[in-house]
């Protein structure tokens, strides 16, 4: 019985030691006063429907480079200017993809 109680106080010391104390002082990074806050900067959230410059140059059956993984000719079946996405048609694969205006590029 002694040696498991002196075997569990060597187990508990050893891992008291090995933790990090959050009050040790680190002298290599630079020291904060307490009062001083770093203000975060807001971001800035794009729109979803693009520019508008973008949706009116992109019109049904135009050809266009779609990103999807690479870039891909396609043309374009639909444009969803209130959602920001657009329909197209990737040359060499059946079926049509939707896609957002920022992956489309016009050719």
């Amino acid at each position: 019985m002694k040696r498991r109680v002196l075997a569990l106080l060597i187990v508990s010391v050893a891992l008291t030691a090995c933790e990090s104390n959050p009050t040790e002082s680190d002298n290599n990074g630079p020291k904060l006063s307490p009062t001083v806050q770093a203000s975060p900067t807001p971001a800035t959230v794009p729109s979803p429907g693009g520019s508008p410059a973008a949706t009116s140059q992109i019109k049904p059956g135009d050809k266009v480079k779609a990103v999807n993984g690479t870039f891909n000719d396609a043309t374009v079946v639909s444009v969803d200017e209130k959602l920001g996405r657009v329909t197209v048609k990737i040359q060499g694969q059946t079926g049509e993809k939707t896609l957002t205006l920022t992956e489309v590029t016009k050719q």
